[in-house]
């Protein structure tokens, strides 16, 4: 059977925030491909460029046009292959002539197409591990920082994932239950709350963050005694979000502080021990890799330290931090270096030195599940795609149903 890509369309289509982006359709011996690229709000400064200029209908031109006609006919069960074919269209380092978001939408739609035409699952097609593993959710229960309003925690995420739970139901339903939980406990201190929700479903309280870790806690504790397995929490801190390089200090608003970086690295490793954090995302600036390294020397053994904007899924960077020993986790956003086998080659990296592989979902999402397919397919540990909203929804159930596939009960070792 020949596996030429046959056409490749695109269109403009919104994400959960209802901002404009690009969505593709491929083909490939006459079965369709579809995914649209999501968007980050928190973006990392070393991140390739969603657009080129003109923005998302200038992509759409140049997909429905030149780039189709540089990409059809080639062999699309070569991944490699189809993402060198983008790469040299694109023809620059940071994907500011089609736009690293247009180049995913492209890379991931030809994959999907290419699954579908061989009869397989994307997390087959795409697979760099020996065997499949369901990896735990992690999601966004208390949210503050660039994701929620004025008033909201200072840090960007509270997180959970139930990482006791023997089966991917047990997890995917322990999630939901701590969500519900934090919302009668946040009710409660606050004397009223709406329960109104930022970008990613979570909670955006006004509250100072350490209440917030404080009610999180309690929420994950009490599920955890009814549920009869651990539930964990852990942060996002999104510190390049908090620092301010003219007053060489990181600024909470809503606490009116500011704190130096030594402050910053003892406030992050005193909550560690305080409220038992399983995982803290960016705790420095995103420029400060010394930091980094000093701080997960520190805290090594009591915590994941991850890299989101720090390494911004680039495999330079990535190999960087591994030798530095700067993170014991990485974020794994494809968007953000443009194209799917360059996300796989930091993948590798992370598992060759040991570091755990955290593929998430940006703040922007389409409603599709897909994330979950490249979680499994790549060995990922954690799966950090929210808890509520149908964009995050979809992840969870995607989870449940490739379960169905491998076993619902082959969670993986963390």
């Amino acid at each position: 059977m020949s596996m030429r890509l046959e056409r490749i369309k695109a269109r403009k289509v919104y994400n959960s925030r209802g901002e404009p982006t690009v969505e593709v359709d491929a083909w490939v011996s006459g079965c369709l491909g579809r995914a649209a690229a999501p968007a980050g709000k928190s973006k990392g400064g070393k991140e390739v460029m969603y657009y080129p200029e003109g923005g998302v209908d200038e992509s759409i031109r140049l997909i429905n046009g030149e780039l189709a006609e540089k990409l059809v006919g080639v062999d699309a069960s070569d991944h490699a292959n189809v993402d060198e074919v983008l790469k040299k269209f694109d023809g620059t380092e940071d994907f500011r002539r089609l736009g690293g978001n247009a180049a995913f939408a492209v890379s991931l739609a030809t994959a999907i197409a290419a699954a579908n035409a061989q009869g397989k699952n994307l997390y087959e097609h795409l697979k760099i591990v020996d065997s499949f593993r369901l990896p735990y959710p992690l999601g966004n229960v208390i949210g503050g920082g660039a994701h929620a309003g004025r008033g909201a925690p200072d840090w960007q995420e509270m997180l959970v994932s139930p990482v006791g739970a023997g089966s991917v139901e047990d997890a995917v339903r322990a999630n939901f239950l701590v969500h519900a939980r934090a919302g009668k406990l946040l009710d409660e201190f606050l004397g009223g709350f709406t329960l109104g929700r930022g970008d990613e479903g979570a909670y955006a309280p006004p509250v100072k963050t350490e209440d917030g870790l404080r009610i999180l806690k309690q929420a994950a504790d009490e599920i955890s005694d009814e549920l009869g397995f651990r539930i964990r929490i852990g942060v996002d801190v999104a510190a390049s979000s908090l620092w301010d390089p003219g007053e060489n200090a990181y600024v909470y608003r809503t606490e009116g502080v500011k704190l130096s970086r030594e402050d910053q690295m003892a406030r992050v490793a005193e909550w560690v021990d305080r409220y038992e954090l399983f995982y803290v995302e960016d705790p420095l600036d995103e420029n400060d890799m010394d930091g980094f390294s000093e701080l997960s020397k520190q805290l090594r053994g009591k915590t994941l330290i991850c890299g989101d904007d720090l390494i911004v899924t680039n495999p330079r960077i990535m190999s960087e931090a591994a030798e530095k020993k700067a993170v014991q986790a990485v974020i794994i956003k494809p968007n953000q270096v443009g194209l799917l086998t360059t996300a796989m080659e930091t993948v590798r990296i992370a598992h060759r030195h040991g570091i755990v592989p955290v593929v998430s979902h940006r703040s922007g999402e389409p409603p599709e599940g897909h994330l979950a397919q490249l979680a499994v397919a790549w060995g990922g540990k954690l799966l950090k795609a929210g808890v509520v909203g149908g964009e995050r929804v979809a992840k969870a159930n995607e989870l449940l149903r490739i379960g169905e596939l491998i076993g619902r009960d082959r969670m993986v070792s963390l």
